[in-house]
């Protein structure tokens, strides 16, 4: 498949939906509730923020400031609807950014956000390049996608060589942090609930498609693919999963 076509079907599948990646209400409310001593209207960087479901959460969690950032003008757009239906124009912000390069003021955002989104820079990256961004003692808080167990079938490890060769367990992770001059607060594993809260409107667009594109097959094996990955995360799910690391620098 020619790449346009292959960047169109892309956006069919993926444009509309609630969610980019795993994560519900409940989980960002827990992360949210470790950070304290915060002041009454912080400054927060939403970042990586992608349709937004999780930035219209954090603005009911509080009463501070959030500039969502992505370099897809397409989940901003969806994000925008979002906003005008929540009735929060004035304290959330979509901003077209690049997270692997950033033009903000040093040490300007109390929480740095990061949702599922920390894999894009790399998780120690991640972590060294946006501590400038922050105020003292302000928060990093990243969901990442975390190996569970270590005896991990073969077939589990081979998929991941290739999906996320840079995937590390939860003390590998611990040390990052630790190494990159931040505090751990703590952690958790984001229950399999919040993968359906992703997982569950994109398998319903995926059988949508397969009707709408029968016949086709270089665009079913595309559908496939996607399909692929929710039928492995059936099979697989006590092995990985996203976990929530709330830090704060040092």
């Amino acid at each position: 498949m020619e790449e346009q076509k292959m960047w169109e079907l892309f956006w069919e599948i993926h444009s509309g939906n609630p969610r980019e990646g795993p994560g519900e209400y409940q989980s960002t409310k827990r992360a949210f509730e470790m950070l304290k001593d915060l002041p009454p209207k912080p400054r927060i960087l939403d970042m990586g923020c992608g349709p937004g479901m999780q930035t219209i959460d954090l603005s009911c969690l509080t009463d501070g400031t959030i500039m969502a950032m992505d370099n897809h003008p397409q989940f901003l757009d969806d994000l925008s609807k979002k906003i005008e239906e929540s009735g929060q124009i004035d304290r959330i912000t979509p901003f077209l950014g690049d997270m692997c390069n950033l033009h903000f003021e040093e040490g300007i955002f109390d929480i740095i956000w990061a949702e599922g989104s920390i894999y894009i820079i790399g998780f120690e990256k991640g972590f060294l390049q946006w501590r400038p961004f922050l105020k003292d003692r302000g928060y990093l808080v990243a969901s990442e996608l975390t190996w569970l167990r270590a005896d991990a079938p073969e077939e589990v490890k081979e998929y991941f060589i290739k999906e996320y060769p840079g995937m590390l367990d939860i003390e590998g992770n611990l040390r990052i942090i630790q190494g990159t001059g931040y505090r751990h607060i703590g952690h958790f594993v984001l229950p399999e609930s919040a993968w359906w809260c992703y997982y569950s409107p994109l398998e319903e667009k995926i059988s949508q498609l397969r009707l709408k594109y029968e016949g086709i097959p270089e665009t079913l094996a595309v559908l496939e693919d996607h399909q692929r990955e929710i039928d492995f995360f059936r099979r697989y799910s006590e092995y990985y999963g996203f976990v929530f690391y709330v830090t704060q620098l040092d």
